[in-house]
């Protein structure tokens, strides 16, 4: 009996042993890849964020590794010796996935370094800027992405229709300033609760969803849109994402007010002036900003680039063929213009730094495989210096000195200038944010 008693507590101490040894030797290989990883983000310059991104509070976290697998980026997050900790968190994009699936509560959302600093406008929890009855939502207040800016569209619309239980007036309840993703969500939601409003887009429907390429990807999650439902798509286009949003609006019966940019906005007594470039003019009792935060293309300042064959943007990249191009940009949308332009086009790609440190995997395994196909001609730490009708010239790093090139077309993505102008104008403050904790609803 004892003796049946030793071997079966021997098996189970065995089976135990056996276990443990194992799992801590997958743990220790685990920790050991994901070492490996950050030592290669460091070298090529992805391992510090640049825009919103996870900070995990190492006291609270129990390792669970539920962050690890929530993020639909992959090896944003990883786990070495037991603690959460950043790999590529350049390439963060914001979902805020990882902070949704904590169990413990322990991951941040957050703009911004200790090191670099973001500009940010003052925005309360209720987004309410410092200027009562101006609330700002999306891209603007620092939120990216799709999903996250239709919840704050709606978020913020829910809290402007509360505040308004309180005023009275003939004039709009609320007037939405800008149709990409917080601006339709917020409209949607203006609906719900009954307001008089109106929505206007300086561009088209879309906002800045309208100027992608017309193959690039902009929803990898499903997400709820106010009025219409849970949207359970992936992988979405932007023609498919445009034309389910049309379908919102219409089924509730909602107009946008296209190609129509906002000037000015003053507030008289207790309501909002809003004059539009074309002299029209427009009251309202509170104004939402949902503009996002590229007011306008940043230019280069170079001569030529005044030049009709210069652009900000691509829209239709199928109907360019057979043409010299230089595309300028290391980010997503560079990088996105210069693979749908290369398939039927003579690309460069031309960035001021030495690595490509802002972009998605998906897009670097693309460029990777076109620059081996010979379909993209990448030119690193180049600046474009001037632009003819018939050629550019790039100004190449070290001892390259310049390189003059056959150009027939140059689409520049230099990012956006933050609307300080407009904002400060209507006296909304913004100040420079480092590491700035973003307020997300579970």
């Amino acid at each position: 009996m004892l003796l049946e008693q030793i071997i079966i507590y021997g098996a189970v101490a065995l089976f135990c042993f056996v276990v443990i040894y194992f799992y801590l030797k997958k743990e220790k290989k685990t920790s050991d890849n994901t070492a490996a990883k950050i030592e290669i983000a460091k070298i090529v310059g992805l391992h510090e964020p640049v825009s919103l991104h996870p900070v995990i509070d190492l006291g609270t976290c129990i390792k669970s590794g539920a962050c690890v697998d929530a993020c639909p980026e992959k090896d944003i997050i990883g786990i070495v010796h037991g603690q959460a900790t950043l790999i590529n968190a350049a390439e963060c994009v914001g979902h805020g996935a990882c902070f949704h699936a904590c169990p413990v509560e322990a991951i941040s959302l957050v703009i911004g370094t200790e090191k670099r600093g973001v500009d940010l406008p003052h925005v309360s929890e209720s987004f309410e800027t410092n200027v009562p009855g101006i609330y700002i939502a999306g891209e603007l207040g620092g939120m990216g992405l799709i999903k996250n800016s239709v919840e704050q569209g709606e978020q913020a619309m829910n809290c402007i229709a509360q505040a308004l239980s309180k005023k009275g007036g003939d004039c709009y309840d609320v007037v939405i300033i800008g149709a990409g993703p917080a601006g339709i969500s917020a409209s949607l939601t203006a609906k719900k609760h009954g307001l008089n409003f109106l929505t206007v887009e300086q561009d088209s429907l879309g906002g800045t969803v309208f100027n992608f390429p017309r193959s690039k990807i902009v929803m990898t999650a499903p997400m709820n849109l106010p009025q219409y439902g849970k949207v359970k798509l992936f992988d979405t286009s932007k023609a498919e994402l445009l034309t389910l949003w049309n379908e919102a609006l219409t089924k509730n019966d909602i107009t946008i007010r296209e190609h129509t940019k906002v000037e000015s906005i003053q507030l008289v007594g207790d309501i909002f002036k809003i004059v539009t470039a074309k002299g029209e003019e427009m009251e309202a009792k509170t104004v939402l900003l949902a503009i996002g935060r590229r007011g306008s293309p940043r230019k280069l300042g170079v001569p030529g680039e005044g030049l009709e064959k210069v652009a900000y943007r691509l829209l239709e990249p199928e109907n360019v063929i057979g043409k010299n191009v230089v595309v300028v940009g290391g980010g997503d949308s560079a990088i996105e213009a210069a693979l749908s332009l290369s398939e039927q086009n003579k690309v460069v790609l031309s960035y001021r730094s030495d690595a490509f440190s802002r972009v998605k995997p998906k897009n670097r395994e693309k460029l990777e495989a076109a620059v081996a196909e010979g379909k993209i001609d990448v030119k690193l730490k180049s600046n474009l210096v001037k632009i003819d009708q018939e050629l550019i010239e790039l100004a190449l790093e070290g001892n390259g000195g310049q390189q003059a090139l056959p150009n027939d077309l140059v689409y520049i993505f230099a990012g956006g200038e933050l609307p300080t102008q407009f904002l400060q104008k209507t006296g909304v403050e913004i100040t420079k944010r480092f590491g700035y904790t973003v307020k997300k609803h579970r």
